[in-house]
């Protein structure tokens, strides 16, 4: 789901991700510990989106395309106590 920044209630239990052109992007923290693993590619494609998503009128929906870090990566964010 999408939010108009300053709309969404941050909860004890959201993990900030990082930002997207300068909006901050955030996961629930169950859902976090599931996907750490991968890398998240967020793109935008025609279509119909949620419909409490701010996509929804634009006809355009987003989708989350996800791959596994590699061995390396991981050590990597191990490393920055990222993971």
């Amino acid at each position: 789901m999408c939010f108009a920044q300053g709309e969404f209630l941050l909860g004890d239990s959201d993990h900030f991700l990082g930002t997207i052109a300068e909006v901050p992007f955030y996961m629930n923290q169950s859902q976090f510990e599931y996907w750490k693993h991968t890398q998240l590619i967020l793109d935008v494609v025609p279509g119909r989106g949620g419909m409490f998503s701010l996509e929804n009128p634009e006809g355009v929906r987003f989708l989350i395309r996800s791959r596994v870090f590699t061995p390396d990566e991981i050590n990597e964010l191990r490393e920055a106590n990222l993971i």
